[in-house]
């Protein structure tokens, strides 16, 4: 008998929760979204997007590509340095994610070594053999 009650005590207090849930998860909040304002002047942000391309165009791999195309890397810098403001930040950004791409690789192979590390001291944790042939 103290059995059920306790028992029917614990079904209205979940029923309360549930239903107090559902009426706080009912009720909207207002979020608001705008542009924060960079602090940078528009000369400081144009010489920063320029450092960040010209530095991008001194890339072996990048020259090599402007040369099979037919554009010297001295063209290229030119033209960079005649575009406007906005074509410059977008070819900043561009370069950011390309640079991103053009590692050595090194990364993975040391993730790969770790992964194998880890899997064979698992194995060896839980008694497992390890036979290379």
């Amino acid at each position: 008998m103290t059995s059920s009650r306790k028992a029917g005590w614990f079904v209205v207090l979940a029923l309360a929760m549930a239903s107090w849930m559902g009426l706080l998860g009912s009720l909207r909040g207002v979020a608001e979204a705008g542009l924060i304002a960079s602090h940078l002047s528009e000369a400081e942000a144009r010489s920063e997007d320029l450092a960040k391309v010209q530095s991008f165009l001194e890339n072996k791999i990048v020259v090599q590509k402007l040369v099979d195309y037919g554009v010297s890397s001295e063209e290229a810098k030119a033209k960079v340095e005649a575009m406007s403001a906005q074509e410059l930040h977008r070819l900043a950004s561009l370069t950011d994610r390309a640079a991103a791409g053009t590692d050595s690789g090194i990364e993975l192979l040391i993730g790969l070594a770790i992964l194998v590390l880890l899997i064979i001291v698992i194995l060896k944790l839980m008694n497992k053999e390890i036979v290379v042939r």
